[in-house]
C-alpha cells in the first residue's frame, strides 16, 4: 500500500496553519460549544482549509474533523474499511484565543481501523512531529527517541503532564498530596503533549478522557518513538470510536512500568 508522503503532508499543514491560524492568534472571538469546550473562527477556517487541501492531494480518503456535527462523526467511524483523515484543526483553542503559545494541528490517517500516519504541527515553534507505522518518528526530519533515565528513584526524576480536571477525585487527590514524580505540568493541548512526551520534554502523562482526534496522531508518534501508553484499565488507547479514552503514558518502557505500577496501586485503591 502506497501511503501519502509525510513531507508533502507536512507542507500542506504548515502552509494552511501559516495562512489560517497565525493571523488570528490571540485576536479571535471565542464561542462555547454544547459540551462546554471552546471554538473559534480559526478552528472552522482551518478545518475547511485542510478538508479542501487534503482532498485535492489525496481524494481517495474521507475526512473527519473535530468541528463536524456529531452525526457525521458517527457515520464516518462506522466504516473501518475506507481510509480516513482524522483531524483536530486547532488543538488548544483556549490557549490560542488568549495568546498562550501552546497549540497544534493534529492529523492521523486511519485505514482499516488502525493508524498508518500521524502528524502534529506546532506553528509557533515551527515544529512538525510525524510518524509512519513501523518506520519510526521524526521531528523536523530528526529521529525521535528518548534514552532511559537512571533507575534509582526513577519517577522522582520525572516531569509529568497531568490533566487533573478529568481524573476521578480520589486519584487526583492522591497525586496532589503525594506526587510520585518530581514536578507536574498541564499545558492544554493533548496532541502536542503526546509529542513532547515522545521528545522527552515530559516523561509521564495522565489524562482522564481524550477524544479520537486528541490521540489519533500523537499516540502513533509516541509509540514509534519508543514510548508506551494504555488506558487506566490497561487497554490500548487507540480505539476507532468516539468515546473518550483515558491515558497513562510514558516516554520509555521502564518509565511506563514504574508509572503504571504506581497508577495501578493508587487508582485501584480509589475504585474500592
Amino acid at each position: 500500500m502506497t501511503l501519502p508522503s509525510l513531507e508533502t503532508l507536512a507542507e500542506v499543514v504548515r502552509t494552511a496553519a501559516r495562512e489560517e491560524l497565525m493571523p488570528l492568534f490571540a485576536d479571535v472571538i471565542r464561542h462555547i460549544k454544547h459540551d462546554g469546550s471552546v471554538v473559534t473562527e480559526a478552528d472552522v477556517a482551518m478545518q475547511h482549509r485542510l478538508k479542501s487541501d487534503l482532498a485535492r492531494h489525496w481524494p481517495e480518503y474521507d475526512f473527519l474533523g473535530e468541528e463536524m456535527p456529531g452525526h457525521e462523526h458517527e457515520q464516518l467511524t462506522t466504516d473501518k474499511g475506507k481510509g480516513l483523515w482524522c483531524v483536530d484543526p486547532l488543538d488548544g483553542t483556549s490557549n490560542f484565543a488568549t495568546g498562550i503559545p501552546y497549540f497544534a494541528v493534529s492529523l492521523a490517517l486511519i485505514i482499516d481501523g488502525r493508524q498508518e500516519l500521524g502528524l502534529v504541527y506546532d506553528p509557533v515553534r515551527d515544529e512538525c512531529f510525524m510518524a509512519r507505522r513501523g518506520a519510526g518518528a521524526r521531528l523536523n526530519g530528526m529521529t525521535l527517541g528518548v534514552h532511559e533515565p537512571p533507575l534509582p528513584e526513577v519517577l522522582r526524576r520525572c516531569v509529568a503532564s497531568v490533566d487533573f480536571k478529568r481524573l476521578q477525585a480520589p486519584l487526583a487527590a492522591q497525586l496532589g498530596a503525594y506526587p510520585p514524580y518530581g514536578s507536574q505540568r498541564n499545558f492544554g493541548a493533548s496532541s502536542l503533549e503526546w509529542c513532547w512526551l515522545a521528545d522527552g520534554r515530559f516523561h509521564l502523562s495522565l489524562h482522564g478522557g481524550q477524544k479520537l482526534w486528541d490521540f489519533a496522531g500523537g499516540s502513533l508518534i509516541l509509540a514509534e518513538a519508543g514510548g508506551r501508553a494504555s488506558t487506566l484499565k490497561g487497554e490500548e488507547v487507540f480505539n476507532y470510536g468516539l468515546e473518550p479514552r483515558s491515558v497513562v503514558a510514558a516516554a520509555t518502557p521502564i518509565l511506563f512500568s514504574a508509572w503504571r505500577a504506581w497508577i495501578d496501586e493508587n487508582w485501584m485503591t480509589s475504585q474500592r
